[in-house]
């Protein structure tokens, strides 16, 4: 399962890179939970030269990662995003707690819509 959402996660970001044949046989293996012998008979081939189209671009995506690494980055800017969230969170709860600052309570606010707006 976890290759499963490896790959799709890198289709996303890779996924124009791909030959369109690539991309199809990876959306109906992935999407669309057909099987190799599903895909083969609907494309007319057998099932091995399915099994091998999507090894090759999951190499590919693998390989383009490896070198790119967007994927990865873009996690890691996720986390970070999510660490910024939760302090404005309790930023503004302390600011709440002891009537501080309606200006405190509005910019953390503003800082956990800005957070959010960069990973989704």
């Amino acid at each position: 399962m976890a290759n499963n959402v490896e790959i799709t996660i890198l289709y996303d970001f890779y996924g124009d890179m791909l030959t369109e044949k690539q991309r199809d046989f990876l959306n109906f293996y992935y999407n669309d939970d057909l099987s190799l012998s599903e895909i083969a008979e609907n494309e007319g081939i057998t099932r091995q030269g399915v099994r091998d189209a999507i090894k090759r671009a999951e190499a590919q995506l693998y390989d383009m990662e490896a070198r790119l690494g967007f994927a990865k980055r873009f996690e890691e800017i996720s986390e970070r995003m999510n660490e910024i969230i939760d302090c404005a969170d309790k930023i503004k709860a302390y600011n709440l707690e002891h009537d501080l600052s309606r200006e405190v309570n509005e910019t953390t606010v503003k800082i956990k819509s800005l957070a959010l707006s960069v990973i989704e």
